[in-house]
């Protein structure tokens, strides 16, 4: 497994601090994010993730026609698209309208899917799998406005007219409770929660009464016997439409027509799958005979929100034809890419790649493999997205293992399982640039070594024989900065070399503002000092998993 890198979003932290979890506790994993999946807000400063930013949505289309849908249409559309969109039951393509009359292809089928030409009646046509409407009794009078016509089929439904039954007998009472509920709801809330529609609406839901189930309240239990008694007799008993043994008749609830099918089923296509099946929303028949089209479900564009401020992070055009944003907060915008790799590992792919073209599968487990008791270097990419220079610094969060059963255990049994070593020092990371932009090696390579006080690359012991530098900066180019860290593993090391990391960069704007007094004059106008801007935040660290001692056998020498 390749070592990996995630960000930290504080949402779930219950502290005011917002430092993350251990890393070795499983429910952590949850905390972490990849960073081209998360937002930074500009005003509060913080990272979010998909997980606690408000979800808005900004309008409706069809995936296929790319027709932009009034919100007030949606729900009386079923959240289908009103127009001749339509997929196929069976692979689920766009079907074509075709008239009745097409060239015959020798078969029996069209053999070119034709435009809104010829005699009536029209049906729809699948040019992958050549299934057509026809062959369910489904034909249209004429080539426009085919949802409507197939709207009469579904509302016709004995299903379908249920439906509408029960939502004219619950309306009544779910309008009143709604209102009861809104008017009991405390003022105060709304200077916590920001609320939209869509929010208020489920919050109303969910404040509902139930009917039969009085409201808990342990000092007047009476009462809460009295408004459940009071609940029953507004709430009328409802009669169904139809018998529950009608619906048998329906070929949905498994009856004796859909075992005598299989029976006499001789080829697996006679019966419909389960994806098939799944896209209907009342008959689910086994045969593939009684699969219907499917208008096509609409999508939507969405905006997202801080939770905190109601700052807008993400806002897309309205067009469905643009995949533009107007607003577009991500924070692979703001925060470093990191990546990290280990060189041993690296070693080992490229020479494990000449070898016999039959492996050994002892030598692909424990080749790139940390074992425990030693000590592997590792390199930290990191590459600046902004156009000014920062000041990076790097360390490790103190992690605390607890023991597990007994608070008598040994001190060295809750000591951490391996140490991490980072540059103690920040370092810089150039400013992002166009690669022409680099004319010369200074602005490809940043500041000097000797500016900076550190040495690259090598060192020198006293006796002046070079060696390899593990720690520290490594190399410069353009954008990226390459630290080196150290991670020295215990004997009786077990699991990951996973560890939290605090980052912390620093930069000034090269765009001074001015003056906020108005003092000086348009020739010479006074100007602030560039802000200087210092961000934090946490990643988590997987270098990868730790493989003991005792499980590195060759399998060649057990007999």
């Amino acid at each position: 497994m390749a070592p990996t890198i995630h960000y930290y979003c504080p949402c779930q932290s219950v502290d005011s601090a917002q430092t993350p979890p251990p890393p070795h506790m499983a429910s952590s994993s949850a905390s972490f994010h990849p960073l081209h999946s998360l937002f930074l807000c500009e005003e509060c400063d913080a990272v979010r993730c998909n997980r606690c930013v408000s979800i808005e949505v900004s309008g409706y289309y069809c995936p296929n026609c790319l027709f932009e849908v009034p919100s007030a249409s949606v729900r009386a559309e079923k959240n289908r698209c009103a127009r001749n969109c339509f997929s196929c039951p069976i692979c689920r393509s766009t079907l074509q309208v075709v008239a009745s009359d097409p060239p015959d292809g020798g078969d029996g089928r069209p053999s070119v899917s034709l435009s809104n030409v010829g005699e009536p009646p029209f049906f729809l046509y699948c040019n992958y799998c050549r299934w057509d409407s026809a062959e369910v009794g489904i034909t249209f009078e004429k080539p426009t406005g085919l949802a409507a016509q197939l709207q009469k089929f579904e509302d016709s439904a004995p299903e379908s007219l249920e439906f509408e039954k029960l939502k004219e007998h619950f309306e009544p009472f779910l309008r009143t409770a709604s209102l009861s509920s809104l008017s009991h709801v405390p003022s105060t809330s709304s200077h916590h929660l920001p609320t939209s529609s869509a929010t208020a609406a489920a919050s109303a839901a969910l404040a509902r009464d139930v009917p039969g189930v009085g409201k808990y309240n342990p000092h007047v239990r009476s009462r809460a016997g009295r408004d459940r008694t009071a609940n029953k007799d507004e709430m009328p008993e409802y009669k169904s439409r139809m018998e529950i043994g009608v619906l048998g008749q329906l070929g949905s609830e498994g009856d004796g027509s859909d075992v005598e099918a299989l029976r006499r089923m001789e080829a697996a296509e006679e019966i419909s799958s389960l994806e098939q099946r799944w896209g209907n929303s009342w008959t689910t028949s086994l045969r593939t005979s009684d699969l219907r089209p499917l208008r096509i479900p609409l999508h939507s564009k969405v905006s997202k929100r801080c939770p905190t401020c109601r700052h807008i992070l993400i806002k897309p055009e309205q067009k469905a034809q643009s995949v533009r944003y107007k607003i577009k907060l991500v924070a692979a915008n703001y925060l470093p890419a990191m990546t990290v790799v280990l060189p041993h590992a690296q070693v080992a792919d490229a020479t494990r790649r000449p070898q016999a073209k039959v492996p050994n599968a002892s030598d692909d487990r424990n080749a790139g493999a940390m074992m425990a008791g030693k000590s592997y270097p590792f390199h930290l990419a990191l590459t600046n997205p902004l156009y000014d220079p920062i000041q990076v610094r790097l360390s490790v969060q103190r992690m605390h293992v607890t023991a597990l059963a007994d608070s008598t255990a040994p001190e060295k049994a809750r000591r951490t399982p391996f140490a991490v070593s980072l540059p103690t020092s920040s370092f810089p990371v150039a400013a992002f640039a166009e690669a022409w932009e680099y004319d010369d090696d200074d602005d490809m390579f940043g500041l000097e070594d000797d500016e900076l006080g550190l040495e690259v690359g090598r060192t020198r012991d006293k006796d002046g024989k070079g060696k390899v530098k593990t720690v520290g900066i490594l190399e410069k180019r353009a954008n990226v900065t390459v630290v080196g860290g150290e991670v020295v593993i215990g004997k009786e090391a077990r699991g990951h070399v996973r560890f939290n990391m605090l980052v912390s960069y620093t930069y000034r704007s090269d765009d001074p503002l001015p003056s906020e007094d108005g003092a000086g004059t348009p020739s010479r106008p006074i100007v602030k000092t560039p802000e200087v801007k210092t961000f934090t935040f946490y990643t988590v660290v997987d270098l990868g998993p730790i493989l003991p001692r005792e499980e590195k056998v060759d399998p060649d020498t057990i007999l």
